[in-house]
């Protein structure tokens, strides 16, 4: 029978763990809090208290600067911290001593399957993937099991997926970069050669992109939005696992990245903001 989850714990409140937070609480979830920078933290929680006086469901969520505590009653804890390997692994062997012997302990990771993970923990029937995409605009999540993973983990994780109004896209056996990331990546990967290549400017990719699908935003503006750094280290993910030249992100995003161009969080990236 799957386990069921009442308090969420998340690790890292950058752009996708502050979408993380605000649809767990606003479905009524009790949401524990840790991040280790404060940037951008400051609004996010004026945000909060802002709802807290409108939305009684809003008073059960808290901010920790302590690991231990951010953890300590949690059913289920995300991890969204950037896309590195290491420190990933360094988390979640630190959760896995310090989060109650139940929680499932799951990764919002873009590209890495969880059974990279696993060797940092001894609770391997209790990870999982789960990867959202932007949970208002695209309310979609994969969700994938490790190499341990248990049944009742894995109907867990769908059920509270499905609990915050967001539907699973199931994994039905482990790969890189999972179901719709796996084809956004593809589209990405060819934008940034295209870009980097200097075939087009990125005003008439997304151009093409907008008319041909119909959205309101192209693949380079969304790039600006989830951040740069997170696309880089994300491409990063996929050209050291295959070890293929042609998946190495190009020197010229990797330029932008070291000189602060990061996107919207710093007011210009492909375009300006």
């Amino acid at each position: 029978m799957a386990s069921e989850i009442k308090n969420v714990s998340v690790i890292g409140a950058g752009y996708m763990g502050k979408q993380i937070i605000d649809k767990s609480a606003e479905n009524g979830y009790k949401v524990r809090i840790y991040d280790v920078r404060s940037e951008g933290l400051d609004s996010f929680m004026r945000k909060i208290e802002e709802k807290k006086d409108s939305k009684e469901m809003y008073e059960e969520i808290s901010f920790h600067d302590n690991l231990s505590d951010a953890v300590k009653d949690a059913d289920l804890i995300i991890e969204a911290i950037p896309e590195k390997l290491e420190l990933k692994r360094e988390i979640f062997s630190k959760l896995d001593k310090l989060a109650p012997p139940h929680a499932i302990i799951a990764t919002n990771s873009s590209s890495i399957p969880v059974s990279k993970l696993e060797q940092a923990v001894d609770r391997k029937d209790k990870l999982l993937n789960i990867h959202f995409y932007h949970l208002t605009l695209t309310p979609m999540a994969d969700i994938m099991k490790g190499s341990k993973t248990s049944n009742d983990t894995f109907e867990s994780g769908k059920k509270w997926i499905k609990s915050i109004g967001i539907e699973p896209l199931i994994v039905k056996k482990e790969c890189f970069g999972f179901v719709f990331n796996r084809i956004w990546r593809s589209i990405k990967k060819e934008c940034l050669k295209i870009w980097s290549g200097d075939h087009a400017d990125v005003e008439e990719v997304d151009k093409a992109w907008k008319i041909y699908t119909g959205m309101e935003n192209g693949p380079f503006s969304i790039m600006d939005a989830i951040g740069l750094d997170v696309i880089y280290d994300i491409e990063m993910s996929y050209y050291i696992d295959s070890g293929d030249p042609k998946d190495k992100p190009p020197q010229k995003l990797k330029d932008m990245v070291d000189t602060g161009v990061l996107g919207v969080k710093s007011g210009k990236g492909f375009y300006n903001y």
